[in-house]
């Protein structure tokens, strides 16, 4: 019978570290489509 290990503490902060980044670089899209930085014709 084989055991596997618990996760261990650092997977779990890396997937909150990736949700995070990915919540900081859809916010700066956004800001850059709402002032104008990026063209409406580039937003689908």
């Amino acid at each position: 019978m084989s055991e596997t290990d618990p996760p261990t503490e650092t997977e779990g902060r890396t997937a909150v570290s990736e949700d995070w980044a990915a919540t900081v670089v859809g916010l700066v899209l956004l800001a850059l489509v709402l002032t104008g930085v990026i063209p409406v014709g580039l937003v689908p």
